[in-house]
């Protein structure tokens, strides 16, 4: 039988992921500053992917995702129908955070798990698996850099394009519209190398078919499943997973620096657990081999254990920040690049 688990040593993949598979701030960081807060040997430790761990994440948030949508199913047309909507829609946008891991490829120790469990994800979230990862990876190479960030392919934001953004609007009509576009063979992102292209537009061709056959099925079997239990939940509440979307970089220096160009997050189990450990967003960026369910622990060596911490707010302080920065007529221009400008006020 053919070994199918990951045989790559696992402190190269912490450091050298980025050149690889999705990319790695780190790599442009000092290596004897990483080697400083890591030893090689716990690293080690700590980046062994887990086919057990990983199962027990997918299927729990995909347990929870059955549990709501059942619920929702039948309580539709009742008062109870509005909390479990939100619910629902709001575990269904964070099943981001696991297509980000599979992307990752730190998810399960087996391979095809992380590709194929990412291709199903990718489907649902209208953001197919293979432009992820590549787009992921200009990210985590150059992380906060305007002309090859994968992620800083827009207009600097104004309040209204930042509103715009994080209620979902724009969101959803970049992904459809890149989705189309890809089909018909137009791949213009400059972070997308001209080799991959093909296979991009091929991706793109299977989502759109795949989704035209759902919605011939819906209107021939006059059902609205699809509407009720992924379409209308999902769409209406992205702006929920903005929150973790936008806290992550916005407002940090735009430096080679990953320990002061990405953002933790303040917050409780829960939404730790729906975000796949995302909030501690800078022991990602600083080490992104080390799979979800070890950066609890990767966290607290770099920074709790020296009594040290990475740039950090929570979820709520972030946006009136991020609104009081934007608020008369400011943009996101107006504010230095190498500065920090969206932070915490200090307590006397």
């Amino acid at each position: 039988m053919r070994n199918t688990a990951t045989a790559i040593d696992p402190v190269t993949a912490a450091i050298s992921l980025g050149t690889t598979a999705a990319g790695a701030t780190v790599q442009r960081a000092d290596s004897a500053t990483r080697r400083e807060l890591v030893d090689s040997a716990t690293l080690r430790r700590l980046c062994v992917a887990s086919n057990a761990a990983g199962a027990r994440q997918t299927l729990s948030h995909l347990g929870a995702v059955g549990v709501t949508g059942t619920l929702l199913w039948l309580t539709w047309g009742s008062f109870w129908a509005v909390p479990l909507f939100m619910i629902h829609g709001t575990l269904l946008n964070f099943l981001y955070a696991g297509q980000h891991e599979l992307s990752h490829g730190t998810v399960f120790r087996t391979r095809w798990l992380n590709e194929w469990v990412g291709r199903c994800f990718g489907f649902v979230l209208f953001y197919p698996r293979t432009f992820d990862q590549v787009q992921h990876m200009a990210h985590h190479r150059y992380t906060q850099d305007w002309t090859r960030d994968g992620e800083l392919a827009r207009d600097r934001y104004t309040l209204k394009s930042y509103l715009l953004w994080m209620s979902g609007l724009n969101y959803w009509y970049t992904r459809w519209r890149r989705i189309v576009r890809f089909s018909l063979g137009i791949v213009t992102e400059p972070y997308l190398p001209a080799y991959r292209r093909a296979e991009l537009v091929r991706e793109a061709r299977v989502h759109l078919a795949g989704y035209a056959l759902i919605a011939a099925v819906s209107l021939l079997a006059h059902s609205a499943v699809a509407v009720i239990l992924w379409l209308a939940p999902m769409c209406v509440m992205k702006f929920t997973h903005q929150l973790q979307n936008t806290i992550e970089h916005l407002g940090l220096p735009h430096d080679d620096n990953m320990l002061t160009n990405t953002r933790s997050t303040r917050t409780n189990a829960f939404v730790r657990w729906m975000a796949w450990q995302m909030p501690y967003h800078t022991a990602h960026h600083a080490f992104p081999g080390v799979p979800f369910h070890r950066l609890h622990e990767l966290n607290k060596i770099m920074f709790t254990d020296r009594g040290t911490a990475p740039p950090t707010m929570s979820y709520w302080s972030f946006q009136l920040a991020a609104l009081r920065a934007f608020a008369g007529g400011k943009t996101e221009a107006d504010y230095a690049d190498d500065q920090m400008w969206l932070f915490e006020p200090t307590r006397d």
